[in-house]
């Protein structure tokens, strides 16, 4: 009985290679061995999101290469095969189900009144990790983002852990294909960023959070700070926004990390656009053009993406500080490439970008992180004020840091021990 399911889903993915292929080609303004500066920017301000095209014109360099094919994990394409059929949208077109694993709606029409509702419920079970993660030792780096500027740094962050633990949607990893757990506790996944190992005046500070299933029950959320030494629950609306002289808001990890039923999602279409989704360098390159502040020279391809507008839901988050946000999405890797804010009065506040690379090891010389197939590695992340042109941008590696391998993914490294308020705090000491 399972046959003609998986036949109608591979034939799909093939036309849509075809169908990308073929837009690409006709679509570009720019071709393979293109290099992009700020002079010549102009060419490639309908292939950017404004916030990416913003970094260009102040000073980030970009090498125009052939775009590549991206393809799923293997484990996540079968989970896909096996348990998409059976997932819809709940009666408020909101809330997922019927998910068990996998992608929820490998099959979205544009013309679908829900397509940008579920593009961002594929987002949210994205193939790059689905069981688990442990990136260690990360450094972050707070610079002004200004054209042929000598590096101008306001601060230097390097963080222990960013961990994550699905309890949903699990494809590599035992237990198969969610935990138990989620039976009692209704999470969909655990995230936690902790300790901070610098700056020494907030050595310790941490962040854990809770995602449920349930639409109407928010996120449970705490930060430890060192200074009080106590740990406090924050609301949604807190982690919309930057804590101080860093851009990263947790709604901003992975690109845009904030409960999607909090938001009336909007399709914009699809577009070809440039993105840097297999870069060349590992680590990644502080671009010696615009302060440090971006990653570049860098490889950049045209691709596929879903655009979509996400405005907040006042009766859900009233405090949030953006009128809405605009989120850019590979059509075939499935990770946010961008993503821009606008503040309340509709101007362009704050642009996310992402540097990936796709490989079978995060890093060459890799010992531990290696896997039986290609997947997606976060290389450098940067989420920039540009009305101020204050920046943050984390590079996963870090060439500041001994640990170079940095990834671990569906390994079992994060464990559910790891996500207690307990852990944490004794991670903080």
């Amino acid at each position: 009985m399972r046959s003609q399911p998986q036949i109608k889903f591979v034939s799909f993915l093939a036309i849509v290679t075809v169908v990308l292929a073929i837009s690409i080609r006709v679509s570009a303004q720019v071709k393979p061995g293109d290099f992009i500066t700020a002079d010549n920017a102009p060419l490639v301000k309908d292939l950017l999101a404004p916030g990416v095209y913003w970094r260009v014109q102040h000073g980030m360099t970009m090498k125009i290469v052939p775009t590549e094919r991206i393809d799923w994990p293997p484990p996540y394409k079968e989970a896909t095969e096996k348990y998409s059929a059976q997932v819809t949208l709940s009666a408020d077109h909101r809330s997922l189900v019927g998910y068990v694993a996998g992608q929820p709606f490998p099959l979205v029409d544009p013309n679908d009144p829900y397509a940008a509702v579920k593009i961002m419920w594929n987002n949210s079970f994205r193939p790059m990790y689905t069981d688990d993660l442990d990136a260690r030792f990360f450094g972050c780096h707070g610079r002004f983002e200004e054209r042929d500027k000598k590096e101008h740094e306001v601060e230097y962050e390097e963080v222990g852990h960013y961990l994550l633990y699905n309890e949903v949607g699990r494809t590599e990893i035992e237990p198969l294909p969610f935990d138990p757990d989620f039976k009692s506790t209704g999470r969909y996944f655990m995230t936690a960023l902790y300790p901070v190992l610098a700056p020494a005046e907030i050595r310790g500070q941490a962040f854990l959070r809770f995602r449920y299933a349930d639409p109407n029950r928010g996120d449970d959320a705490w930060f430890w700070r060192p200074g009080s030494r106590r740990l406090r629950r924050q609301n949604e609306a807190a982690l919309g926004s930057s804590q101080g002289v860093e851009q990263f808001y947790p709604d901003d990890y992975e690109g845009f990390s904030a409960k999607n039923e909090n938001y009336d999602w909007k399709f914009l279409g699809e577009k070809t656009m440039l993105a840097a989704i297999n870069v060349e360098h590992v680590p990644g390159t502080p671009c010696p053009t615009d302060g440090h502040a971006s990653v570049c020279p860098e490889r950049w391809q045209l691709r596929r993406m879903f655009i979509v507008e996400g405005t907040p839901r006042r009766s859900r988050v009233p405090e949030e500080l953006y009128s809405k946000h605009i989120v850019y999405i590979d059509a075939e890797g499935w990770v946010v490439l961008a993503h821009d804010a606008y503040s309340r009065k509709g101007e362009l506040y704050k642009s996310f970008a992402n540097w990936l690379t796709y490989r079978d090891r995060p890093v060459p010389d890799a010992r531990i992180a290696i896997y039986p197939f290609k997947r997606l590695f976060e290389i450098a992340e940067t989420t920039t004020d540009v009305q101020s042109g204050l920046a943050e941008t984390c590079f996963l590696p870090s060439p500041d840091t001994t640990e170079k391998e940095t990834w671990y993914i569906n390994m079992g490294a994060a464990s559910k021990t790891m996500f207690t308020l307990q852990a944490v705090v004794n991670a903080a000491h």
